[in-house]
């Protein structure tokens, strides 16, 4: 938690309700593998634009340090398009987004700016990575849109139709 919060320079954020904000999380992965902690710098306006990530990722031994990274940076972009865009649509036919053209998902140019640390620990087990990033990614935008708005979002996605309820209720 400590590394996310350095490389992010968390103990310099500014105040809260300007527009833009810091939120951290941390969690471990199915509670007995990979401790994450993610740090998400977001900008919010008609929609949340998340601008930079800052990713600590502790599995013990890493025996493959760029195969964890690229699964730490999958994992944070699949988490990001879930909590900001993916919802199953629906009227009174039936399922409505049945194809990618339909379903929404993060695009390329929404990605954010990512920096992956790994905190290796040679001498203590491997642990299991899967996908450590998604929970914390999740909870950290959260936090970092209560730091940017001083309101606190309780339901996923956080779509601009969510957000402007959010902001006028």
């Amino acid at each position: 938690l400590q590394t996310a919060a350095d490389m992010a320079g968390w103990s310099q954020r500014t105040e809260a309700g300007t527009g833009s904000g810091l939120g951290i999380a941390m969690g471990r992965y199915k509670n007995h593998a990979a401790y994450c902690a993610v740090v998400t710098q977001v900008s919010v306006e008609e929609k949340i634009r998340v601008e930079k990530a800052w990713v600590a990722v502790d599995a013990g031994a890493a025996i493959n340090r760029d195969g964890l990274v690229n699964q730490i940076e999958g994992g944070l972009i699949q988490s990001l398009s879930w909590t900001l865009k993916e919802s199953v649509t629906w009227d009174a036919t039936g399922i409505t987004s049945c194809d990618w053209g339909h379903y929404p998902i993060l695009g390329f140019d929404e990605i954010p700016e990512l920096a992956v640390q790994v905190v290796d620990r040679p001498h203590e087990p491997s642990l299991g990575v899967g996908e450590p990033a998604a929970g914390p990614a999740a909870a950290s935008v959260a936090n970092a849109v209560a730091h940017a708005l001083g309101l606190r979002a309780r339901d996923l996605p956080l779509a601009a139709g969510r957000l402007a309820a959010l902001i006028s209720p």
